[in-house]
């Protein structure tokens, strides 16, 4: 005798349909694909230009609020820094304020690459908020932020009772 539960293919379809999460992740691969695409003559991937304009600011930023905006660990944008400094395009300096962490900077090079594709970027994405009905840009905007801000608030799953308690409270 098998112990497997069967899901109902209604179940899948109703998943399928409804979960956000999924929703989410398919528009953030098609989105992803379209910048990608577009940005290649400039020779960066959208996770390149998002990562090389929240370098743009007028100080170095330390990793640790770089990584925050991002929405990635510390690891990961490490991971992600490397091809573009091997680029010329970032470095990675010391923080004269604490030795153990390293700011983050574009270089002149860096800045024109941004500059190149900057144009780009714009006109991609003039292009998807002209597909979108009127206001969709900005909604959809202020919808994904308010899932962003979510973060941590999930329910937890509720706790398992064992076999002993089912049966003993089965009555």
């Amino acid at each position: 005798m098998s112990n497997s539960v069967e899901i109902p293919f209604s179940t899948t379809l109703l998943v399928r349909d409804t979960c956000l999460c999924l929703h989410a992740q398919r528009a953030a691969r098609a989105l992803a694909r379209l910048f990608d695409d577009a940005l290649r003559p400039a020779g960066l991937t959208n996770g390149q230009f998002s990562l090389m304009m929240s370098l743009n600011r007028p100080e170095p930023p330390p990793m640790g609020p770089v990584a925050a905006l991002l929405a990635m660990d510390q690891t990961t944008l490490t991971a992600a820094l490397k091809p573009l400094q091997r680029k010329g395009w970032v470095m990675v300096m010391e923080n004269p304020r604490d030795r153990r962490g390293r700011l983050l900077a574009l270089t002149g090079e860096g800045k024109a690459a941004l500059a190149r594709a900057l144009p780009i970027w714009k006109e991609t994405h003039a292009m998807l908020d002209g597909r979108l009905p009127d206001g969709g840009s900005a909604r959809l905007r202020q919808e994904l932020l308010a899932v962003s801000g979510m973060t941590g608030e999930a329910p937890k799953p509720a706790a398992r009772q064992s076999r002993k308690n089912e049966r003993t409270t089965a009555g």
